[in-house]
């Protein structure tokens, strides 16, 4: 009898894992939908940053109505329990794995589970160490189910300091609060665009190099408009959010007024030969969510970062009135594939162009394989798409896009100058921007980088018309070229074919102003 019951429970709790799992990927807290409301009110009306705030927002909405996941990759996801003592955390652990398993299949996750070795994905987001999941015990009687949802590209941002140090634009960063300041202002300006900003950071302050890790991403369970109980750091975290925001970086990197919509820092002690300060950086797309659950019924009793005002209120839900965006003074162009070298030629950076046509996704797997083999699709005059899509397949063995933003491009600098003079590409989408070798690549053969909102997973799906096909499904879903028919694609060029890169000017001008910072203002 006792077996039925326990049997019934974890039942009840793996889906009530499933529809936190669903919630997280689905649908942004209010606190980070307020964050991100305020970042669009006090953004100039026409500018880059503002029409990619704009997007973001639609794609906030979108993805809550549809049930979709916000941005294509969902990420490593991270739980961390507080179980009631007598828990069983082998069973619970079973039924996490059972949720994680069956979100995958319906395409509220990304299947992102590859072995280091081999690179084989998994194709169900299990395997060794994934997903992570942290218990603890406590003397309360609830279950606590927190979960983050933390994507590559803002996981790749994360930044580890050993004070002290000397940093670019900063000078030394000494092992007291004012070295402490320097190196958060620091990892915010090394992050740029490639963590899709505007963002949210945690940070650690203190343990070992493990431990300080993991105290940051802790500080990314707190709410947004929390305080710290310790207040040199909550006047630390306020100074932050307000000089980081004056280092012109801007949503995406396009340049702009916001540049960081929250920073959480915790300490812990530490040996006296370290003194480590870690940041993990979170994307726009701040996806953590919570649920306490009851032990006795598996079933969900409340919600953790869900208001106390009614659902459907404006401020509880994010949907406030939408704010006019005037239009861009920037060139719209209009381009469909095949794209002509004289077509290329005639972009300047600044320019939003529209795809329509054939465009072919790729990231890492097959850049690698391009470079020694041939492409199975003709390239010549078109266009490769850094994005690994979220794809499910219909009981007609058809493939539909169930979210499709931009991967991070700068991981593609090693191969994406080859590649485009191998096969005769004219226009890579991306988004963060990438280096001096692609832009001189860019240039020679008559190419642009194009910058697309990262995060909008929903935005871009949709215009996403057909799935004309597949290679390399052996790399996984992720990795696969998918070849894509879209209409009215949007994407800002920010590399053009005359040696110009916003990337490069925002990069050097933010630069000038973290230098502003160098004095101590903490001692």
């Amino acid at each position: 009898m006792m077996e039925i019951k326990e049997g019934y429970i974890m039942k009840a709790f793996k889906d009530s894992i499933l529809h936190l799992i669903t919630e997280t990927s689905t649908n942004l807290p209010p606190d980070v939908r307020r964050a991100i409301q305020s970042a669009t009110n006090r953004e100039d009306a026409g500018t880059r940053s503002a029409l990619a705030l704009g997007t973001i927002t639609d794609n906030i909405r979108t993805a809550e109505e549809n049930v979709s996941p916000i941005c294509q990759d969902t990420g490593m996801p991270t739980f961390i329990l507080h179980v009631p003592v007598g828990a069983n955390q082998i069973k619970m652990t079973q039924a996490i794995h059972e949720a994680i398993s069956i979100a995958t299949k319906q395409g509220k996750l990304r299947p992102n589970s590859v072995d280091s070795l081999t690179g084989e994905n998994t194709g169900d987001n299990l395997g060794t160490g994934t997903p992570v999941i942290h218990f603890h015990q406590w003397e309360k009687d609830e279950i606590d189910a927190r979960l983050i949802l933390k994507g590559g590209g803002c996981e790749n941002k994360n930044i580890q300091y050993s004070l002290p140090c000397e940093l670019e634009g900063l000078g030394r960063a000494g092992r007291d609060l004012d070295g402490i300041r320097k190196c958060i202002l620091h990892a915010v300006y090394q992050a740029q665009g490639q963590g899709c900003s505007a963002g949210f950071i945690g940070v650690g302050v203190g343990g070992d190099r493990t431990t300080g890790y993991e105290l940051a991403k802790d500080q990314l369970f707190r709410s947004v408009d929390d305080q710290n109980p310790n207040e040199s750091l909550a006047e630390l975290e306020a100074y932050i959010v307000e000089k980081a925001n004056t280092l012109g970086i801007g949503t995406m990197g396009f340049g702009g007024n916001t540049t960081l919509l929250g920073c959480k820092i915790g300490s812990m002690n530490r040996l006296p030969a370290s003194f480590f300060v870690s940041v993990a950086y979170n994307c726009w797309a701040f996806r953590r969510q919570g649920a306490l659950i009851h032990p006795e019924t598996g079933e969900i009793i409340d919600w953790i970062y869900r208001d106390t005002s009614p659902k459907g209120t404006e401020e509880a839900t994010g949907n406030q009135e939408k704010k006019e965006v005037s239009p861009t003074t920037n060139r719209e162009v209009v381009l469909t594939t095949p794209i002509t070298e004289e077509q290329i030629r005639d972009l300047k950076v600044g320019d939003v162009v529209i795809i329509n046509g054939l465009i072919h996704t790729g990231r890492d797997a097959l850049h690698k394989h391009l470079m020694d083999h041939n492409s199975p699709a003709d390239l010549t005059d078109g266009v490769i798409y850094h994005c690994g899509p979220v794809m499910l397949k219909d009981d007609q063995g058809t493939w539909h896009v169930k979210a499709a933003g931009p991967t991070t491009s700068i991981r593609e600098e090693p191969y994406q100058a080859d590649i485009i003079k191998k096969f005769g590409i004219r226009a890579v989408i991306g988004k963060g921007g990438m280096g001096p070798k692609t832009l001189a690549g860019l240039q020679e053969h008559g190419a642009v980088y194009l910058n697309a909102i990262g995060g909008a997973a929903q935005y871009y799906a949709h215009s996403v018309k057909q799935v004309d096909g597949v290679d390399f499904m052996e790399f996984g879903i992720p990795e696969a070229m998918w070849h894509l028919q879209v209409e009215g694609f949007a994407a800002i060029v920010t590399m053009d074919s005359h040696g110009n890169s916003l990337h490069a000017d925002v990069d050097k001008t933010s630069l000038e102003k973290l230098s502003l910072f160098k004095d101590p203002v903490f001692k």
